[in-house]
């Protein structure tokens, strides 16, 4: 398997559609997906266009689906969520389609829509994702953070960096480093590994919630790691269901 990683979308080369992809955005759409599909929901459906999600969503019956919409870190008006994977309890989410739209994640999702299998990536479900792409066992496989409008992120990057750590403890004979990005977040990884949730405060996304108000609870969970058995899967373009 040959791991590359790329910390936007922008990032990713022109053409590439990889047999396997794995999107990250930590703070927060990857973890949010990841909780409200371990607590039943039974999709989230994700979308960059906001026009779209709202024609979207008028389809389905409203008592079995929530609207998921955050920018700039804020809930967006008129949507029953922000963007927080504490906030999809089970009470609230199970049986329901989430239709989310977020600053960053949503946009790295769209990327690679089309690979064959497309995964999400959180710190809580990385030994679940790892597992699975070793059953895979794909040739090529595309990391791809989400970043902050179009700029590097460090806890995507610790992210990318913490799965190859782990595919490399479990299969050193069968995984290839692609690219000096995921070099970087290998390294990365080894400075922060045994203190996640300070460097995802520190990183400028965490500052940045950090100025929004008390989130608290949201970096306790995001940096929570190997917690989740769930795998986010794409099961028809832009929907990811629990495989």
């Amino acid at each position: 398997m040959k791991l590359s990683y790329f910390h936007v979308a922008e990032d990713v080369p022109r053409g590439l559609q990889p047999e396997s992809a794995v999107v990250i955005d930590v703070l927060r759409a990857s973890t949010t997906i990841s909780c409200a599909l371990h607590h039943g929901a039974e999709a989230v459906q994700t979308f960059a266009d906001l026009d779209e999600l709202k024609r979207v969503s008028a389809l389905w019956p409203e008592d079995s689906r929530l609207l998921l919409g955050e920018r700039g870190g804020k809930r967006l008006e008129g949507f029953d969520l922000g963007n927080s994977p504490v906030l999809v309890k089970p009470e609230l989410v199970a049986g329901k389609r989430l239709f989310m739209s977020t600053t960053n994640g949503t946009k790295s999702l769209h990327r690679v829509r089309e690979a064959k299998n497309l995964y999400v990536l959180s710190l809580p479900n990385r030994r679940a994702i790892a597992d699975r792409l070793m059953s895979d066992n794909p040739k090529e496989i595309v990391v791809l953070g989400s970043g902050w409008e179009g700029s590097y992120s460090l806890e995507d990057s610790l992210a990318a960096g913490s799965l190859a750590a782990l595919l490399l403890s479990e299969v050193p004979e069968s995984l290839v480093i692609g690219n000096d990005e995921l070099h970087a977040s290998l390294a990365l990884w080894e400075k922060w590994k045994d203190d996640i949730e300070m460097c995802l405060r520190t990183a400028s996304h965490g500052q940045r919630l950090i100025g929004l108000g008390n989130h608290d609870k949201d970096f306790s969970c995001c940096s929570e790691l190997d917690l989740l058995s769930v795998v986010p899967m794409q099961t028809e373009k832009g929907v990811l269901c629990a495989g």
